[in-house]
């Protein structure tokens, strides 16, 4: 249950292919280069518990360095490859990674984020990158096996904050033997059955939870891994097809582009191979998945859960036919469904999405975020509103807190929020999401101006053009709009949702 198993016993079995390139790495080479990656670790003084940082793309060298951390009892937190300098810098620090390690391809932040990290190692892959040491030169000379202190480590992820910063989510240290299987691999073979025949196609970033997540669960059974650097629609069928593609992962974002789709195109690929498409990470319109099912049959799965670990369900296609809308019945920890005091619910009603027994996490350097995810009952949330039918599926009803989900990408509106409050002409803000049909949400941006009298289209273009040099371009949102005055309670508390209603009848009084 370990890459290093299948390197002894199918060194030359491919562990991923880069799919456009072709440029692949068996269990062999992922073993050594995973261990003198290790050996580098030790070397610089990293230790069991110690972090790590990634900022990189889809890039080959991520699952030799990912592999090395495992292996050496490391966390390591992966950044979104388009973030700014200072929105790495942040959690770079925040994680208190003593190492980062980036790429030479990975743009223009890590040129910044040299004079930032004073006392932290820094190294890149791919080549020479100033102020960074070549970590392909580095480690040319170590050791190929195994370093003498193995042990498990783990991811350590970030989520959103209550200061709209995102927060790491931070569990304890797994067994230290690098055998012992965990949930995510129990479940990988149980309920989609993968194994070591398995070939998973990854059109997603890696540094998400389920791409990276479901990648090292499919190499640890020694499968491989088909990764896409960069989703396209027809180009992930040709790859189902080429590749002989028996499971994968996506967002709905990716269903609809692909059943946009020409019907030629559509028709054009042999998709037998493929036995399970796995989706999650943000609400599927009903018509979509029925499509999807129509066309590939009963083989898209979907789950729930998130990158703290609380809760998890799981739901199959003829499950889902005759309970649409649901996102499963719980594989991890009892559901309860709760009022504002954490009591539990009746069957139907709605209510935060609460789960009891689940295992335990804290978001890292913020108590006041970890404490509120847990009720007086001592069950844990995500933040999530929805209801439990008779049958015990669960249906969601609304977004965490209104976090954003775009394209499969989490965004926090307070973080963005707190950009446009910076620029001097912003009295007021209120970002959130609006529904999207390609990216299941929008980023929506509503400004009550300083003056009233500036509220013009040059002023929108002013913050557009200031809120792009501010956040990743991910984030930036689709529409600006002006309001003379947003509502707000006598505490002071933003009527978002208010807003974001209006603005939901408005476009339906339109459409």
């Amino acid at each position: 249950m370990h890459p290093s198993k299948v390197a002894k016993e199918h060194p030359d079995r491919a562990a991923f292919i880069f799919a456009e390139t072709g440029e692949s790495r068996s269990y062999g080479e992922l073993e050594a280069n995973s261990n003198r990656i290790a050996h580098l670790f030790r070397s610089l003084g990293l230790q069991a518990g110690d972090v790590i940082a990634l900022l990189m793309e889809n890039h080959p060298r991520l699952f030799d360095i990912v592999w090395a951390a495992q292996r050496s009892g490391l966390y390591y937190v992966l950044l979104p490859s388009k973030l700014t300098a200072d929105e790495a810098h942040y959690i770079i620090d925040d994680a208190n990674a003593r190492m980062l390690i980036t790429s030479t391809t990975i743009g223009d932040a890590p040129a910044a984020l040299e004079g930032m990290l004073p006392g932290r190692l820094l190294y890149a892959v791919g080549g020479t990158r100033a102020g960074y040491v070549d970590l392909d030169e580095a480690v040319a000379s170590l050791p190929a096996t195994p370093i003498s202190d193995e042990r498990a480590g783990q991811d350590m992820l970030y989520s959103s904050g209550t200061t709209g910063r995102p927060k790491g989510v931070r569990r304890e240290l797994p067994d230290p033997d690098l055998m012992v299987p965990d949930s995510l691999l129990n479940m990988a073979i149980s309920k989609f059955g993968m194994s070591e025949k398995t070939v998973y196609l990854s059109p997603a970033p890696l540094y998400h939870a389920a791409p990276l997540r479901w990648a090292m669960a499919v190499q640890r059974l020694g499968g491989t891994v088909v990764v896409m650097t960069r989703f396209d629609a027809e180009n992930a069928l040709q790859l189902i097809e080429r590749y002989q593609v028996t499971h994968s992962q996506w967002v709905p974002t990716h269903f609809v582009r692909m059943l946009r789709l020409p019907e030629a195109a559509r028709g054009r690929y042999d998709l037998s191979s493929h036995e399970v498409a796995i989706h999650a990470a943000a609400p599927c319109p009903i018509p979509v998945k029925e499509a999807m099912i129509d066309w590939w049959g009963p083989v898209v799965f979907e789950y729930y859960g998130g990158t703290e670990g609380a809760g998890f369900c799981l739901i199959g296609p003829e499950e889902w036919l005759s309970h649409k809308g649901s996102v499963g019945k719980s594989m991890r920890g009892t559901l309860r469904i709760c009022d504002e005091n954490g009591d539990e619910l009746p069957v139907g009603q709605i209510g935060d999405v609460y789960f009891d027994g689940g295992p335990d996490f804290s978001y890292h350097n913020d108590p006041e975020k970890t404490a509120a995810s847990m009720n007086k009952h001592g069950w844990r949330t995500m933040g999530d509103v929805g209801y439990q039918d008779e049958d015990g599926y669960l249906y969601l009803t609304d977004r965490k807190k209104f976090m954003i989900i775009s394209g499969g990408v989490n965004i926090y509106p307070q973080e963005i929020e707190n950009a446009f409050l910076g620029h001097p002409d912003v009295q007021d803000v209120a970002v959130f999401g609006l529904p999207d049909d390609e990216f299941g949400e929008k980023v929506i941006a509503v400004i009550e101006p300083r003056d009233w009298a500036s509220a013009d289209q040059q002023l929108i273009e002013t913050l557009a053009g200031y809120i792009r040099e501010k956040i990743s371009r991910v984030k930036v949102p689709k529409e600006i709009m002006l309001e003379q005055a947003l509502p707000r309670e006598p505490t002071g508390k933003l009527m978002k949702r208010h807003l974001r209603d209006e603005l939901l009848a408005k476009s339906s009084q339109q459409s």
